[in-house]
């Protein structure tokens, strides 16, 4: 048989493959609606959010500058969600306003940043070879034009060079003519001003606000609303939706692990074939869900922070070289505990096999901080007589599965 006729085989069975696939019947109506980058029309609970943020952007509709914003919220409290609603409206009705949206997670520095806004009114700027002069230049040139341009910075503390950056956009109004360049920052740690220097703080925070975490009411009322969309008529039972939504409020008000819950939770119950989701499969989708979050997370954090990380990892399944602590007396929770100093004595050593400058106590005493906030470790003080006072410090979920992830990550070769 020739290989022509032999690919024509391969390729049918292929498309009987497919079409098999096709036709089976789905549970799901449109899971796109249960992605965390999903923007609905309603944001229900949101609504006060969303009109402060309109308020404070009306001014560039009436062709004044708008005052800085700088918005706090834990992950999952729709943040993002709620500016980029606001943006779609704003682009509505502005005459001469534009906004821009920046993960600053890519764009991670003040000239890449310039350089993705500036692209949109000078497409050349997409070739390498600008300096960051120019970029301002072209700024400065096109705001005087009348322009206001409103800059959403989301994990805006993940910018490098955010004084140079913050500097630059608040002081370019002084040279703009007609128009202006404000700033909305979205963030989900409260601290990080704290590392700006005095004048960038006092030119970019004139407005704060603060997302809180969703309840479990809340959160009951987003998912049914998202089912509605995401999933064929009375497949979901009400008792899943309420259990997910209590599941949620107790860990973090999260509704991005809401969501991805009953998305897993429906995953699972089509591959077994079956039709209804019920409090069973949420349970199942639970350890799987938090295990693509941690991921998911470890994935994002600077790699400072990773290296910190892969040592509490590492210590926790070696144990501590001073003293072992296995078990939390108080609490009983298994896992150890490690003193802060051997952390970093660890860390030391991990960056020295990277080939990289270990950063000093005080920056270490903030990635520890951080890794708290996203409830990947936690900390306690120690009682007086362990070796001074000093910081026990524990693992949140499975180290050797941290430790895992964290390798590839950081020697993937």
């Amino acid at each position: 048989m020739a290989f022509r006729d032999h690919l024509k085989i391969i390729q049918g069975q292929f498309m009987t493959s497919f079409d098999q696939v096709m036709l089976k019947k789905s549970i799901f109506l449109n899971a796109s609606v249960l992605s965390p980058h999903y923007v609905p029309k309603d944001l229900p609970f949101r609504e006060h959010q969303i009109t402060e943020i309109m308020t404070i952007l009306s001014s560039a509709l009436r062709g004044q500058k708008p005052r800085n914003l700088i918005i706090y919220g834990k992950t999952g409290t729709g943040k993002t969600c709620t500016v980029k609603h606001v943006m779609e409206e704003f682009i509505k009705a502005a005459k001469n306003g534009s906004m821009h949206y920046v993960n600053c997670r890519i764009y991670n520095s003040r000239y890449r940043i310039l350089q993705k806004i500036m692209k949109n009114y000078v497409p050349e700027l997409e070739k390498s070879g600008f300096g960051l002069p120019y970029l301002y230049e072209k700024l400065i040139e096109i705001a005087s034009g009348g322009q206001q341009i409103v800059l959403v910075l989301d994990e805006v503390d993940m910018v490098k060079d955010l004084d140079e950056l913050v500097y630059t956009l608040t002081r370019s109004n002084d040279e703009i003519q007609n128009g202006g360049v404000s700033i909305i920052g979205i963030s989900n740690k409260l601290s990080f001003k704290d590392a700006l220097d005095p004048r960038s703080r006092s030119s970019l925070y004139e407005t704060e606000m603060v997302f809180p975490p969703y309840s479990a009411e809340q959160l009951q009322k987003i998912l049914s609303e998202r089912v509605k969309e995401g999933f064929v008529d009375n497949v979901v039972d009400p008792s899943a939706i309420n259990l997910a939504a209590a599941i949620t409020s107790q860990e973090t008000g999260d509704a991005r692990y809401a969501l991805k819950l009953l998305h897993r939770a429906g995953e699972l119950a089509e591959h077994e074939n079956k039709t209804k989701i019920s409090d069973s499969e949420v349970e199942a989708a639970r350890k799987k869900v938090e295990f693509d979050l941690t991921a998911e997370t470890i994935n994002t954090l600077p790699q400072m922070h990773q290296i910190v990380l892969y040592s509490i990892a590492s210590l926790s399944l070696s144990g501590s070289k001073y003293t072992r602590l296995e078990r939390e007396k108080d609490s009983g929770d298994e896992g150890a505990l490690l003193f802060s100093g051997e952390v970093y004595e660890d860390y030391e050593r991990a960056c020295k096999k990277l080939g990289k400058r270990a950063r000093s106590t005080r920056w270490y005493r903030e990635y520890l901080n951080d890794l708290e906030v996203l409830g990947l470790i936690s900390t306690i003080p120690s009682s007086k007589g362990i070796r001074g006072h000093t910081t026990l410090i524990k693992m949140c979920s499975d180290p050797k599965s941290i430790k895992d992830i964290l390798h590839k990550l950081l020697w993937p070769n």
